[in-house]
């Protein structure tokens, strides 16, 4: 790694970014669904269906939900059958995971802490590995792709859905002003936390464009890897085979 990394548009350490991370996702946690309800008009549920029928979870699967956090996508893998441990760096993201499963009568889900650059897993224990907006977010995104790929046994599948930029005219530059211009807006009269909704927005425009981030699961190992574009690559879902 480099001696700095991008924390949104600032440089700064790894380290730091680690925990300037964790930060941001201590103070959202609790606001964390109904902030992603009013940025994307409650199109993330869908973008989370469509994803989990990719995945095709298979009753008695073993799964890892990295940066699983509040549930969403743990829970619609476990109504298929499939075992899921749900990892957050945040364990106040969890928490909230936690409560809601609870609530909802999930009662076989696993729950961790664990940084995605050093999963505390063995090797080829998981049948599929998931990670939903969560990637960008990691501060070396190449060793959070080798854990992935050691975790996962032979003929397991990688599945990421992540925002990134889309290419279509007119939208793009639409979206990059709401962006830029609203969401903050919405975090700080929603979740009373400016900062960290526009460290988020910068990090979506950080994140590498579509083609560049299937190489990177590529050359992490992954085979077959795809991209399947949604709203001209505003997001998208990229998966890969451990062979």
């Amino acid at each position: 790694m480099t001696d700095q990394v991008n924390f949104g548009d600032r440089l700064v350490s790894p380290d730091e970014k680690t925990r300037r991370v964790g930060q941001v996702f201590s103070s959202v946690a609790r606001r964390y669904d109904v902030m992603n309800d009013l940025m994307s008009g409650g199109l993330h549920r869908r973008w989370k269906d469509r994803f989990v029928s990719r995945v095709k979870p298979r009753p008695g699967e073993r799964i890892l939900d990295m940066a699983g956090g509040t549930g969403d996508v743990a829970f619609r893998m476990a109504r298929r059958g499939a075992h899921v441990t749900v990892a957050d760096i945040s364990p106040e993201m969890l928490a909230v995971g936690m409560e809601r499963a609870q609530e909802r009568g999930f009662e076989d889900l696993s729950w961790k802490q664990e940084n995605a650059e050093s999963l505390s897993f063995a090797d080829g224990c998981f049948d599929a590995f998931t990670i939903a907006f969560g990637i960008r977010n990691v501060t070396d995104i190449a060793a959070a792709l080798g854990q992935a790929h050691r975790v996962l046994r032979h003929g397991g599948r990688f599945y990421c859905l992540e925002f990134s930029t889309s290419e279509w005219p007119g939208f793009a530059d639409a979206y990059e002003l709401y962006s830029q211009k609203m969401i903050p807006r919405i975090g700080r009269a929603v979740a009373n936390d400016e900062e960290s909704y526009r460290y988020l927005v910068e990090s979506i425009r950080r994140f590498p464009r579509p083609e560049q981030f299937r190489r990177m699961i590529a050359d992490a190992g992954f085979e077959q890897t795809k991209v399947e574009t949604i709203f001209g690559g505003l997001v998208c879902i990229h998966s890969g085979w451990r062979i």
